[in-house]
């Protein structure tokens, strides 16, 4: 026997109360999204109104921190090139300086040697015209000395002799003089041999003993046709400066 086919239609009973439910679904469903949206709209206008200001903050301080940098480097070339006019306003004065005290020197030596030799320089015998003393390096007890030597009552003879130092000052807090015998070189033990027309420079080394603090130097000049010439100069006043004959004391002949 053969099968029936299915119904082309079914018939089923109307559920008005299903309908409803699922109405009330879709409803609901199409209400949670309508706050779904809201809330991430929300959400992310939010999040937009803090990143926006956050990234121009971040540009500005960017700006900022390179326009510091700029300025630190221009506060620095300034800076560097305030030192270097500085050292070279330095070694200008430092130059200047020595050429003003260069330019003095040879102003009183050319006034000098124009007096010395001049026809109408006034005839003046033996002096000591300057005395002057020097540290050795690296030797605490030992000094250079230099003498110089003047004369032109002689214009046409030379003039010959000997020059001997004394040193005065304290040794064991008492006053002593120690003669050329202890200071000069044993060569010299008859004193520092001169010989000269106008003016001469002696030069020599003496030593002085570690416990004795030298106050004052004595001169004493010997030509081999004239009275001795002696001067005394404060040690103090050879040793920062040379003294002329217009300072310290004047020659004495005994």
């Amino acid at each position: 026997m053969a099968s029936r086919p299915p119904p082309r239609y079914v018939v089923r009973p109307h559920d008005a109360a299903s309908q409803r439910r699922r109405m009330l679904w879709l409803g609901l469903a199409w209400l949670g999204s309508l706050l779904l949206v809201a809330i991430l709209g929300a959400l992310l206008g939010g999040a937009w109104k803090s990143v926006g200001p956050s990234l121009v903050d971040r540009r500005a301080l960017r700006a900022l921190n390179a326009e510091n940098e700029k300025l630190k480097q221009d506060v620095a070339n300034l800076q560097r090139s305030q030192q270097v006019s500085d050292v070279a306003n330095q070694a200008l004065r430092k130059t200047i300086t020595q050429r003003d005290e260069e330019i003095s020197g040879l102003r009183a030596d050319l006034g000098f040697y124009s007096r010395l030799v001049g026809g109408d320089a006034q005839r003046e015998g033996m002096k000591v015209q300057e005395v002057s003393l020097q540290p050795v390096p690296h030797s605490p007890a030992a000094w250079n000395l230099t003498i110089s030597l003047t004369q032109n009552v002689k214009r046409n003879d030379d003039t010959s002799g000997t020059t001997t130092v004394s040193v005065e000052g304290l040794r064991n807090n008492k006053v002593v003089q120690l003669d050329w015998s202890t200071l000069g070189d044993s060569a010299e033990k008859n004193g520092i041999p001169f010989r000269f027309r106008y003016f001469q420079q002696l030069h020599t080394t003496i030593a002085l003993p570690a416990d004795f603090r030298p106050t004052r130097l004595h001169v004493t000049v010997t030509p081999e046709n004239g009275d001795p010439v002696s001067r005394a100069v404060a040690w103090s006043d050879a040793l920062t400066s040379p003294v002329t004959i217009t300072q310290g004391e004047s020659d004495a002949q005994p």
